[in-house]
């Protein structure tokens, strides 16, 4: 039986399917998750992998603070309960501009208001990828699987993948998401990418019916 390493890049897989069904991490079983994608394979030990970029605290930000504390306690149910791993990389705030120009949709109407640009505060993830790619390989030299299940849509990790499937000869099982556009915006479907699909050995499509048995609200109404 092949052995499976499931690698969850948290940030991907949250805006490509928890955000768009009105989930949070914290509401997600992803013990269940992971069993379910194990698919009745052995899975590897140390064999479930989280990867994610760590909330920081702003001062006066209740917001934050709040989502500090729920990230904390996720990571203790994963760790003491899942076993996972956890690999973590701080979320990088920075201001960024935007020039009102015809790139813009309705520029003419926000230039008639005055509006020459607009600043909005942007978080970004600083290495989580450089991580799951190390690890995808690592694992891989030292014999820890036979099949990565990647969860993640990040084409960053092709490289790594291409390598592990052509010198050492493993598989890579890709997770990607299908979900339909939101009623306010009919070109924002969620679909899973190409890339990863050509490069992969075995690819799975999740929609929200896949994704729905692992809300830990469902569970505690039984």
């Amino acid at each position: 039986m092949d052995r499976v390493c499931i690698f969850i890049d948290a940030g991907n897989f949250y805006h490509l399917a928890l955000r768009r069904l009105g989930l949070h991490e914290a509401d997600f079983d992803f013990d269940g998750f992971a069993t379910f994608l194990a698919n009745g394979r052995e899975i590897a030990r140390e064999g479930k992998r989280f990867y994610v970029g760590t909330v920081r605290e702003i001062q006066d930000g209740h917001e934050n603070k709040q989502a500090m504390v729920n990230q904390t306690s996720l990571f203790r149910e994963l760790i003491e309960r899942g076993g996972w791993e956890i690999k973590t990389s701080k979320l990088r705030t920075r201001v960024e501009k935007i020039k009102i120009d015809n790139r813009v949709v309705d520029h003419e109407r926000l230039q008639k208001m005055g509006l020459q640009e607009i600043s909005y505060v942007r978080s970004r993830e600083k290495g989580i990828d450089v991580k799951l790619a190390t690890d995808i390989i690592v694992g891989a030299i030292d014999k820890k699987y036979d099949v990565a299940i990647v969860v993640s849509s990040d084409a960053d990790l092709v490289p790594a993948i291409d390598w592990v499937r052509m010198r050492l000869k493993k598989k890579v099982e890709y997770i990607g998401f299908s979900m339909p556009a939101t009623a306010t915006d009919a070109d924002d479907a969620i679909k899973p990418t190409k890339t990863m699909i050509y490069r992969t050995d075995i690819q799975r499509v999740l929609v929200e019916s896949d994704i729905r048995p692992f809300t830990k609200t469902l569970f505690a109404k039984k």
